[in-house]
């Protein structure tokens, strides 16, 4: 989508035609997607009792820590990418399997109220005629790593749906859907990027349009 002034959304970076400003912005706004995302499931986790004061994976906004290399490269490679997996302890919560989806689904919310400050702030720019760039990222791909958690694939929120039926004594197989659903992510946009199959794409971006248009008015 390019339009009112927004680069194109899920902007994919072009590494071919790639200008210097847009780079910096889209890594800015990655930063921020993934800072916010993850911060925000340690957040709500702690809120609904599995809190953990020495935790090394929670509430340090330390965005590098949570970079996630398989996240990351979905980032450049589809527009949307996730953090590292924020660990819970569903043991701790009232309703292990009802909090534990709340917690996960956290942080596209985080990133949807991230998306909306800056559509504000574009609004702003735009009254004032300056360039609102890094925000129209900000806006982008935050829209676009909410919307992109609905598909019920670990590590996105909505696959959170599935492993919460797993048994705490088999985290072993948490870890494995983690990386074979990472694997199928990055295999299913590669297939998107490189063969013009469009698999998720087209049922996923009408939404995000439509969000971004509510926000901006």
């Amino acid at each position: 989508m390019a339009g009112k002034g927004f680069a194109s959304i899920p902007y994919i970076p072009d590494l071919h035609n790639l200008a210097f400003d847009a780079a910096v912005c889209f890594i800015a706004a990655v930063l921020l997607a993934v800072l916010i995302n993850a911060e925000a499931q340690a957040w709500m986790a702690t809120l609904l009792g599995d809190a953990r004061p020495n935790a090394k994976d929670r509430l340090h906004f330390n965005v590098f820590f949570h970079l996630s290399l398989p996240g990351t490269f979905c980032f450049f490679l589809a527009g949307f990418g996730w953090p590292k997996p924020i660990d819970l302890d569903p043991s701790k919560f009232a309703y292990p399997r009802l909090f534990t989806v709340i917690a996960r689904f956290a942080g596209p919310i985080a990133n949807i109220f991230l998306a909306n400050i800056a559509a504000s702030i574009i609004f702003v720019f735009k009254f004032l005629d300056m360039d609102p760039l890094v925000f129209m990222m900000v806006a982008g791909v935050n829209l676009t790593t909410a919307v992109y958690n609905l598909i019920p694939i670990p590590p996105m929120a909505a696959g959170s749906l599935i492993t919460v039926w797993i048994p705490q004594k088999s985290p072993w197989v948490k870890r494995l859907l983690y990386y074979s659903g990472s694997a199928l992510l990055i295999a299913i946009f590669l297939i998107e990027r490189a063969a013009g199959m469009k698999l998720v794409s087209p049922y996923l971006n009408p939404l995000i349009w439509k969000i971004l248009g509510f926000l901006t008015g």
